[in-house]
């Protein structure tokens, strides 16, 4: 029987001192410990969202964010992934019934990159499509059994599944930042792709699908934007729990050196670690609002521009608190702190790198929103 709501946070919590124990070697190693991956998936968190048909459990989008917060405490590396694969599970049930089967059928799961950029190139042959192009940004490729790319068919924009074993795996994962996600480019040599694992962006960005609608469970039908941003909102914020906690440890026990003056003891500390706290609250209390919204409109009507927008902007809003007060932990936390050892800046590093994607850009989300307050219509790809 697939597990409760309930169970699946209580089994991310057991796991997480696991997960946070290996969070250096995660980085140092530049991908997801094998352990975590295989931890995860014997917890049956990976498995939370895949339909009911297939033996997942359909959990609650709120369900998601708690485990997915928990992980990223531990390891934002592991979370990001860890939420990769939860969400991306939605993607495969958007393809045919057939398709689903066939991916979800051996294992119950998928553990599935997905490039959403049209990076790839797809010519029509007997039967499906050729496929050649790289990938960027592979989150999830490194213990995957199958990727998904997107393309430039001769239809217009596709979306197309492979299995892992028909790409090859480009080593060049090198950042400052979720080091250990291993989030390599993956390149496809005129790979053959059956036309039903194959969905138009329409299908695939649109939400509803020919295979979602085989599923009761409005989740399916998601735009894939707003999936996204329930997918990283929990990293952010608990990635921040994460490193409020370390901020807390070191404040705890910090004494200036030279003058000897205890931290803990002083009046200006209080205030820091209070606003510290408030912010970190506060975002993770606004990403929950906003889970909450994504959930109120799934299961009562289609998305509008207003919805995306709104989420867009609340998703960039947390974002942009998240990054500024991790910021000022770093700066408040001490020199010593830079020392590669330390856990509050691998976090540091970690959420400076993620705050950056391109889908909950900042500046972007203030302009396109303060366009629609005009009255002007909006102008980027990403909303």
């Amino acid at each position: 029987m697939p597990a409760t709501d309930a169970e699946l946070i209580a089994r991310a919590r057991a796991l997480a001192p696991a997960i946070r124990a290996r969070a250096a070697q995660t980085a140092e190693q530049r991908k997801p410990h094998d352990d975590s991956i295989r931890d995860l998936i014997d917890a049956e968190l990976i498995q939370m969202f895949v339909p009911k048909r297939w033996g997942g459990s359909e959990a609650s989008l709120k369900t998601m964010l708690d485990v997915v917060e928990i992980i990223s405490a531990a390891c934002p590396s592991t979370g990001w992934i860890a939420a990769f694969y939860i969400s991306h599970n939605i993607y495969v049930a958007k393809f045919p019934e057939a398709t689903q089967e066939e991916l979800f059928g051996p294992y119950g799961y998928t553990l599935l990159p997905a490039a959403s950029a049209a990076d790839m190139d797809a010519r029509k042959v007997a039967g499906g499509w050729e496929v050649s192009g790289q990938a960027s940004w592979g989150s999830g490729v490194m213990h995957a059994d199958w990727v998904l790319m997107s393309g430039r068919a001769e239809d217009g924009p596709r979306s197309f599944l492979m299995p892992i074993e028909n790409v090859e795996v480009i080593d060049n994962w090198h950042f400052a930042g979720m080091a250990g996600t291993g989030s390599n480019d993956y390149v496809a040599r005129k790979v053959f792709v059956p036309d039903n694992h194959a969905l138009t962006a329409m299908e695939f960005h649109g939400g509803s699908s020919e295979g979602s609608r085989i599923h009761a469970n409005p989740l399916y039908s998601i735009p894939f934007l707003a999936s996204a941003y329930c997918t990283i909102l929990p990293v952010l914020t608990g990635s921040l729990k994460g490193a409020f906690a370390e901020f807390a440890q070191i404040i705890a026990r910090r004494v200036r050196n030279f003058s000897g003056v205890v931290h803990k003891d002083q009046q200006q500390t209080h205030v820091t670690l209070g606003e510290f706290e408030i912010a970190t609250r506060a975002a993770s209390e606004l990403a929950r609002a906003t889970y909450g919204c994504v959930d109120t409109i799934l299961h009562s009507r289609p998305f509008e521009l207003a919805d995306r927008l709104a989420i867009k902007g609340q998703t960039a809003f947390i974002s942009k608190l998240c990054r500024d007060t991790v910021n000022a932990m770093m700066g408040a936390a001490g020199a010593s702190n830079f020392h590669l050892d330390q856990p509050l800046q691998r976090i540091w590093r970690d959420l400076n790198t993620v705050c950056s994607h391109a889908f909950w850009d900042w500046d972007v989300s203030r302009e396109q929103t303060g366009r629609m307050q005009l009255g002007l219509p909006t102008n980027h790809p990403l909303i």
